[in-house]
Parts: structure tokens; C-alpha cells; sequence
């Protein structure tokens, strides 16, 4: 009999195991509790408010971009050029990466695979090494109940905010949201904001304020600043806050708030939240760790080795990651990858933890040599994993912190070299730098580049680098 495969989730993780598999003769069943595919990626005006019972799962906003350039992420066997049929510039905005996104999986021909609107409910294994995986449809609200050989979980890692207590903050009367549900930066124009986090999202949503035209913006950070040169005082960092009374923000360094502050925004991250897979199953750790516990190379569970977790550690890397993930699932399915016993997993397990452990809280050079070891340890237990230069994205990151610290409202206007091709992909004219560019759909993104052979970036106002320098 043919294997049976749930997996859970039908957003990039997804998608790519979808890919790895549909060409093996297994049973591919894919459970999507949203009307179409994507999972974060997928985002519309309806993404804000939920009309069902369902969470609403998006964190996007609009006019996102994406914070690494495309050269470093695209999948090997499908560049976004090829998608496209012409070179395209670095950074996107999300509508851009999201059709990329669906173009991918449309050439692999994966829709057919895949239920959508159905809500997995409970997964729990059986004997003999299966798994009864409860799912509801959405649409006729009935229940039944699937037996399957593998479960792979990849519903993603953002969907429950991480929202921290501060004294006052009950009593505090201007608008209080997490991230997940930052949808609009023109809502904010004119207001004094406070951020509460430093990390990918402080550092974005500080950004897309400061486009939009916030009138101060302060990051409140717990271990140390974002440290960039942030182009005048409507941008500035200070340490963890403590406390609010009425609207006045009170920081650990003693320090207040210049302005009453009229709306906080938590950037704080989110917790792995898997309520539908039974308890001695379920993931139960912070989102911030590299090395989640009880996941043989960070994806296998190693007490029910049929059971695999795609795309669970904290992120440096994204689609470059899931795609060697998938590759190793496929390969443990497969049996071209023998597991060890599960004393062996349980030890590589540990060490990787310990490697973690000895990391500096916060350094985001060592968290990412720590997962291009963890990606290099990766492509060497694959049977056949997905073809690229690591030295080419070692080089490539490098690039984007350099151009970060020269100036972190520019570095979205560079361009890179493929690290499938190693050759400079964009070749024409970006008439508007990220700061002056507000195109969110696709269509408004390629009205503002044109094709030709230099790379150059015109701006009819000035750009903030003038403004620094």
C-alpha cells in the first residue's frame, strides 16, 4: 500500500514539501483551513478581521517589502526571473513575492493535493506507528477522522503574539496592538508611537512609521538597540519600558517619554501554539530559539519519527531553508535517510542546544553562522538536496549588514548577485527609492522600474541618504 502523508499547512513550508513529494508514489493529502494558498504570504483587505471562528493568520501589512533580497531566498530549480520572464530589482513588496510564491507551485501542478478551507482539529498517533488526524470542513462545519502513515506539520510560527504585561498598561487610554495586527502604517501618520521589541518587526514597522509620516517613533528595547544612524529625532531608542502612567512612558534607565504616547505596538514576537496536536506531540517552546526541542535536525520528532515539524526555528534564513528541510523529510520517507535510535537523536539534539546556549543573546552575526552550519549539516544528510553555493549566501548576507549599517532606509534600494548563477540579476532603472516608493500591488511595483542595461535608482525628491550624509 502506498504511504499516506498529511501535512498541515499549505503555506511555504507546505508548498515546498508538496513539491518534494509530488513526484514519489505516495498519498498526499494537504489540510488548509484558508481559501487559498500561501499561508503568511497571503494577505488582502479581508486578512484583518476574521468572518469565521478561524484566527486570522496573516502578519503582513501593507506596502511590506521584503527585508532580504530575493537573490538569497528564490528557489534554485525556479528563480524569480523565470517567473517573471524578465530581471526584476532585489526587494519586493510582498503581492510581488506572493505570486512568485504561487507560480512555484502552479508548475509543479500541487492544488490538486490540497483541501482547503478544512481545519485540522486533532492529531494523535495509533499503533503500529500511524496517526488519526481529526479535521472539520470548513464550509459544511462536518468532522471525520483520517488515518495517515506521516503527519508533517508546517502550519507556520506566527499566528499567537507574544505580548508581554507592563505595569499601567490596563489603564493606558490610546491604542494598544500586537505586530501580527499592524495592517496600516497611514494610520499612524502624525501620532507618537512606542515600539516595544527590537528586532526584524521593530526595525520594519519603525520604518514603514517613518515613511508614512509618524511624528516620533521610539523603540523600546530589552538587551541592546537596533543601533542604526536613524536620520533625525523622530526615531530614537531607548531601554525596556517599565511603566506607563496615563500616557507617559516610564524606561528602565530612569528616562520618560517626550510626548504622550498615542499608540504602542508590541513587537515581540509570538509562542508556538499547536492546540490541535495531542500533548506528548505538541511543540512547547519559544519561537527565539534556533534548536527547538525533541526535533532531530530540527524537524523530526524523535520519540514518533513519523512526525515532522517544517520551519520552527527563529528565521535568518527562510525559503532556502524549507526547501533543504523538505528535502531531508522526503529522504527520511523515502528511506534514503536511515534515523538513528532514538537515544543517538536525542544527544544530536542536545548538542545543538548546547551549541545555542553558548551564543550571545541578540547577535545576529553568530545566530547566523550558527544556521549555516545548521543548513551545511543539513545538504550533508540529503540523498539529494537542492543545488546551491552556501558561500554565495554567506557573501550575500554579509553584503545586506554592511549596507544596513551604512544606512538602513537605503539598503532596500542595492541589488545582488543569484546565488544560483552568482551574477548580478537586475539589469535597469528603479525610478523610486524604497523611502518614495508606496506601490503595494504588483502591477504599481513593475510601473516603477524599467528595463535596460545599468542599475540605477532615480528619485524625483530626495532620499533619506542625503538627508544622513
Amino acid at each position: 500500500m502506498r504511504k499516506r502523508i498529511a501535512i498541515i499547512g499549505a503555506g511555504p513550508c507546505g508548498l515546498f514539501q508538496l513539491i518534494a513529494l509530488k513526484n514519489d508514489d505516495l498519498d498526499l493529502i494537504c489540510f488548509e483551513r484558508q481559501s487559498e494558498w500561501g499561508g503568511m504570504w497571503l494577505y488582502t483587505e479581508e486578512s484583518k478581521t476574521s468572518t469565521s471562528e478561524e484566527p486570522v493568520h496573516t502578519s503582513m501589512y501593507k506596502q511590506l517589502w521584503s527585508n532580504g533580497p530575493k537573490e538569497l531566498v528564490e528557489c534554485v530549480d525556479y528563480t524569480f526571473d523565470e517567473h517573471f520572464g524578465h530581471s526584476t530589482p532585489s526587494y519586493q513588496p510582498r503581492s510581488v513575492v506572493y505570486d512568485y510564491l504561487v507560480g512555484r507551485a502552479e508548475r509543479n501542478d500541487i492544488r490538486k493535493y490540497i483541501r482547503f478551507q478544512t481545519a485540522v482539529r486533532h492529531v494523535n498517533n495509533e499503533e503500529g506507528n500511524k496517526f488519526r488526524v481529526t479535521v472539520e470542513d470548513l464550509k459544511t462545519k462536518t468532522r471525520e477522522d483520517l488515518i495517515f502513515d506521516y503527519v508533517i506539520v508546517a502550519p507556520g510560527r506566527y499566528a499567537t503574539p507574544n505580548i508581554p504585561q507592563f505595569e499601567g498598561m490596563s489603564q493606558f487610554s490610546g491604542h494598544v496592538l500586537h505586530s501580527k495586527y499592524f495592517h496600516d502604517a497611514s494610520q499612524f501618520v502624525h501620532q507618537h508611537v512606542l515600539i516595544i521589541g527590537s528586532s526584524y518587526s521593530a526595525e520594519d514597522i519603525a520604518l514603514q512609521l517613518y515613511k508614512f509620516g509618524a511624528s516620533t517613533i521610539t523603540i523600546s528595547y530589552r538587551t541592546k538597540p537596533l543601533g542604526y544612524k536613524w536620520p533625525d529625532e523622530r526615531i530614537k531608542e531607548v531601554p525596556l519600558l517599565i511603566r506607563f502612567q496615563d500616557r507617559i512612558a516610564y524606561f528602565r534607565d530612569g528616562t520618560k517619554s517626550d510626548h504622550e504616547i498615542d499608540s504602542v505596538i508590541f513587537c515581540t514576537g509570538y509562542i508556538h501554539d499547536y492546540p490541535f496536536m495531542a500533548e506528548h506531540l505538541r511543540l512547547d517552546c519559544q519561537t527565539k530559539v534556533l534548536s527547538p526541542p525533541n526535533l532531530y535536525k530540527g524537524i523530526i520528532w524523535s520519540k514518533h519519527p513519523n512526525l515532522a515539524y517544517l520551519g520552527m526555528q527563529s528565521l535568518v534564513f527562510q525559503f532556502t531553508m524549507f526547501d533543504i528541510q523538505a528535502s531531508f523529510v522526503r529522504d527520511v520517507i523515502l528511506g534514503h535517510v536511515t534515523l538513528p535510535d532514538v537515544e543517538i537523536m536525542d544527544q544530536d539534539i542536545e548538542q545543538w542546544k548546547e551549541k545555542e546556549k553558548k551564543l550571545e543573546y541578540g547577535n545576529g552575526k553568530s545566530e547566523f553562522y550558527y544556521q549555516i552550519n545548521y543548513m551545511q549539516d543539513l545538504l550533508t544528510q540529503c540523498h539529494s538536496p537542492p543545488q546551491f553555493d552556501i558561500n554565495r549566501v554567506i557573501l550575500g548576507v554579509e553584503e545586506l549588514v554592511k549596507h544596513k549599517i551604512e544606512n538602513v532606509f537605503t539598503y532596500r534600494d542595492h541589488t545582488f548577485a543569484s546565488i544560483v548563477t552568482g551574477k548580478k540579476e537586475f539589469h535597469g532603472n528603479i525610478h523610486k527609492s524604497w523611502l518614495n516608493n508606496f506601490a503595494d500591488a504588483k502591477e504599481e511595483f513593475f510601473s516603477t522600474i524599467t528595463l535596460g542595461n545599468d542599475n540605477t535608482v532615480d528619485d524625483e525628491e530626495p532620499a533619506i541618504k542625503d538627508v544622513i550624509q
